[in-house]
């Protein structure tokens, strides 16, 4: 009789078992070897630095592009609507869980993207979910890009239809596969605005043209273009396409200094996601604080969009330092920047001579990037400083040539 629990055992200790899943090794060897890097507790955090162990480190794996968490207009908010609101609503949006500052922020962020209406989720994960499962039901079709996020891949999982994956941003694979659907399919492709690894940035006007061609609708979950390309309005308004484009997600973790996610798009379907969304209907909705420091940081980005010009100053730098000193930085056109390094375990090992270092960055291995594309991972502030920058170029020139990254 098979032990379901077996394979959680096998992981935990088996390096060969592990291996087969796509890990360089098992978690209690990679903590043996001192590399691993995931579930490290922080003992504090000020944007920029962060203290583990008793040891300050500058901040490289953060979504915090606008370096608004630590903003006082937005702590400030997040508390008094504790004193206000309490620290949960106890219930979904769907019945007892809507608040006045649930419709405030949603009708703030479909004036902020271009859309008519918005509908505000728990998690960016969760709308996700609630939107593509609730839109794509039996006999349709949903088509995305091959890095599209976790979460969208999942919401694809999740609903009736079916899924098809086409060429990372390429219009062209994506108009072969599309005219291989049925006409009486229901289609819609989903892509990042901004890919989360790579830090490149959709094609949307080709994507556009695509999907008009062939009768499908377009969503684009803007997860890491929100206050980061297009002025701070998202990668839409980066192009000037945000009328053609269908349905745009959004989330509070990252340039919004808070949790929680939205939709936006026209009004009769924000109605349908929200009477259809399980992720929504059956989910604990935002508490009051969290609302409150996405609509205050919202108010901020709208004050001081110069944030966003000091983002991009910042990794423009970075990028092209990275370049020069020899780095494989991809095509990365935004705060993302990857470090490509190939192999999982030398990429761990690399992550750990950065910790050393002063230096915190995140490290991707299978299975979050492909076999043999193991990144380090990479993103910047608006509030990272010349000095802090100057301090992990230096770091990374010394790790990079101790691991044979650069000559």
């Amino acid at each position: 009789m098979t032990d379901l629990f077996e394979k959680c055992r096998e992981f935990f200790t088996d390096p060969a078992y592990a291996e087969a899943l796509g890990y360089p090794a098992s978690p209690q060897r990679a903590k043996d070897l001192g590399i691993y890097a995931f579930f490290i507790p922080l003992d504090r955090s000020e944007g920029t630095e962060v203290t583990i162990g008793g040891r300050k480190l500058i901040m490289l794996g953060s979504n915090n592009y606008l370096g608004l968490t630590m903003h006082p207009d937005v702590r400030r908010a997040a508390s008094e609507a504790v004193g206000t609101f309490g620290t949960s609503c106890t219930g979904s949006r769907f019945l007892n869980g809507t608040l006045a500052l649930h419709g405030e922020l949603e009708q703030r962020l479909a004036t902020y993207v271009g859309k008519e209406k918005a509908l505000v989720f728990t998690t960016g994960y969760q709308a996700n979910l609630g939107t593509l499962s609730s839109l794509v039901g039996r006999g349709d079709i949903v088509l995305c890009d091959k890095e599209d996020h976790a979460s969208i891949v999942d919401g694809c999982r999740l609903a009736l239809g079916r899924m098809v994956r086409f060429r990372h941003n390429d219009f062209a694979d994506l108009d072969r596969v599309l005219a291989k659907c049925s006409d009486g399919a229901g289609r819609l492709v989903v892509v990042d605005g901004v890919f989360s690894m790579g830090g490149d940035i959709a094609l949307l006007p080709d994507l556009v043209r695509v999907c008009r061609a062939h009768g499908a609708r377009l969503m684009v979950d803007d997860a890491h273009g929100i206050g980061v390309v297009g002025r701070g309005r998202g990668t839409s308004a980066h192009y000037g396409v945000t009328d053609e484009v269908d349905l745009i997600v959004g989330t509070f973790s990252k340039s919004l200094a808070s949790i929680g996610g939205f939709v936006a798009g026209d009004e009769s379907t924000i109605c349908w996601i929200q009477h259809a969304a399980r992720s929504l209907m059956f989910s604990a909705s935002l508490p009051a604080p969290n609302v409150a420091a996405a609509l205050a940081a919202l108010d901020v980005l709208e004050r001081e969009p110069e944030r966003v010009d000091r983002v991009n100053r910042v990794a423009e730098r970075m990028r092209n330092a990275y370049r020069d000193l020899g780095f494989d930085i991809g095509e990365s056109q935004t705060p993302i920047v990857p470090i490509f390094v190939g192999d999982s375990l030398k990429a761990m090992h690399v992550w750990r001579s950065l910790f050393d270092a002063g230096i915190y960055v995140n490290v991707a291995i299978p299975p979050a990037v492909p076999p043999g594309k193991a990144l380090l991972r990479t993103s910047y502030m608006a509030t990272h400083t010349d000095e802090q920058m100057e301090r992990v170029l230096d770091a990374f020139a010394a790790v990079g040539k101790r691991h044979g990254l650069i000559s």
